[in-house]
């Protein structure tokens, strides 16, 4: 019966979660409350209990997920105040020409630079607020151009630190781990992102200029009409100038610090901010820009933050010994234990990571992926593994994510539009993740 209400009360979470009545983060917290009473946790108390171990321990459980998020905000509002970005995507064009297949695929690069970087609508905005534009403008379909976009941050995403010490922090394994198995999934999201742009502007062809029109998208901020932050930002860049070119290879000083160096992720993103800082904003500016960045990024990094804190919390509930005890059964049986029906089960369960569903590692499916290790049904570099394979369909695909909204909508589509143009290729990168997981840790 206990296992019974867990399950119900998950559903019921789902519900919430994709009706929009309550935010994402306000449905987890309840239901991270409603796992551990169910579970049999006391109210009160030191040890499993529901303030004092979901609440208190859960809520900073990801710190220092929620640290990297900021400061990979900070470099990303750097970024996009000294125009690192955008002279990129300017370079790109400039190289292109009228050859839409070049360009598109060099807004892709510059994508996966800025997904490397941080995630979400950030990102998004970084390598499209020039860059579906000038993809529209030499042909490339509207539809087509938001998902360069997208398929471009989902194939840096292996390379971002921030998901890295969020994997690590919510799976519960080393960032080495993390690491290892990231670097060997970049190739193959960089084949899906390059598949996609070749095929679908082969099947879609180029359309001329002069028909092309996008609309604004809700709220204004459109490539023909900027508002607010974004106009004064592109103000001070049109004076400002191109950023220079030692300066445009700040999105790769991190990664190359983490990579190349060893160096924890934290120091790795300050030492991208310093570069960025004193390769791209004048020295009389530093200081103003460094703290208006700084300032901005908290803005940008509430909403995942408030997420983060709720995450803990999930997953300090379904860690707690009744819930533990109550759910292993009923996953176990219901889990396959060939490696070959781990990839073929969970191929098809890949719709599950859309629509906040309990898949989605940035929602339910961190406590699904905390009840896989806790049971012990899989080895925790094998839920990674599942979990990062499902990251490339939800950061792509899925409707309701941030990213996917703004991209879609700045080009003048459909978030659901994006959806069936990009689900089959992020589907196949998911498959060939699962099947590589097997490989390295079911074997």
């Amino acid at each position: 019966m206990t296992a019974l209400g867990i399950l119900l009360a998950m559903a019921v979470g789902v519900g919430l979660m994709l009706t929009r009545r309550l935010p994402t983060a306000f449905a987890l917290v309840l239901l991270s409350v409603a796992v551990a009473l169910i579970a049999g946790a006391p109210l009160t108390g030191e040890e499993g209990s529901v303030v004092g171990t979901v609440v208190q321990e859960g809520a900073p459980r990801l710190a220092a997920t929620m640290v990297a998020i900021l400061l990979g905000c900070w470099l990303g509002t750097l970024m996009s105040e000294a125009g690192i970005a955008s002279t990129l995507v300017r370079k790109i064009v400039e190289f292109g020409g009228e050859r839409p297949s070049v360009v598109a695929v060099g807004v892709f690069l510059v994508a996966i630079l800025c997904g490397a970087i941080t995630g979400s609508a950030p990102a998004a905005m970084l390598a499209g607020v020039v860059g579906i534009p000038a993809m529209i403008a030499v042909g490339v379909t509207p539809t087509v151009a938001a998902g360069t976009v997208l398929v471009g941050i989902a194939a840096g995403l292996p390379l971002e630190l921030i998901n890295w010490q969020f994997l690590s922090d919510a799976i519960g394994v080393p960032v080495s781990t993390v690491q290892h198995f990231q670097l060997r999934m970049f190739p193959i999201a960089l084949v899906g992102g390059l598949a996609y742009i070749l095929v679908e502007m082969r099947r879609k062809g180029a359309r001329h200029t002069w028909a092309v029109r996008v609309p604004a998208p809700a709220g204004g901020g459109g490539p023909g009409r900027p508002a607010g932050r974004r106009a004064r930002a592109a103000e001070r860049r049109r004076r400002r100038g191109d950023a220079p070119w030692y300066a445009l290879v700040t999105p790769l000083v991190p990664i190359v610090l983490a990579l190349g160096l060893e160096i924890p992720i934290v120091p790795s993103l300050i030492a991208g901010v310093v570069y960025a800082l004193l390769t791209a904003v004048p020295w009389r500016d530093m200081t103003s820009t460094a703290l208006r960045t700084l300032y901005q990024a908290f803005d940008v990094a509430a909403p995942p933050i408030v997420l983060f804190i709720a995450i803990g919390m999930l997953l300090a509930a379904v860690n707690l010994p009744g819930a533990v005890q109550a759910l292993s059964p009923v996953v176990t049986a219901i889990s396959p234990g060939s490696p070959w029906l781990f990839v073929l089960v969970f191929a098809a369960l890949v719709p599950l990571a859309l629509y906040r569903g309990p898949m989605n590692i940035f929602g339910l499916g961190a406590g699904v992926a905390g009840v896989l290790i806790s049971g012990g049904i899989y080895p925790a570099p094998a839920v990674l593994g599942m979990m990062a394979s499902y990251g490339q369909v939800l950061g792509v695909s899925d409707p309701t994510s941030t990213q996917t909204v703004w991209a879609s909508q700045y080009a003048g589509v459909r978030p659901e539009r994006s959806m069936l143009s990009t689900l089959p290729y992020t589907w196949a990168v998911a498959v060939a993740g699962l099947a590589l997981t097997a490989f390295l840790y079911l074997r």
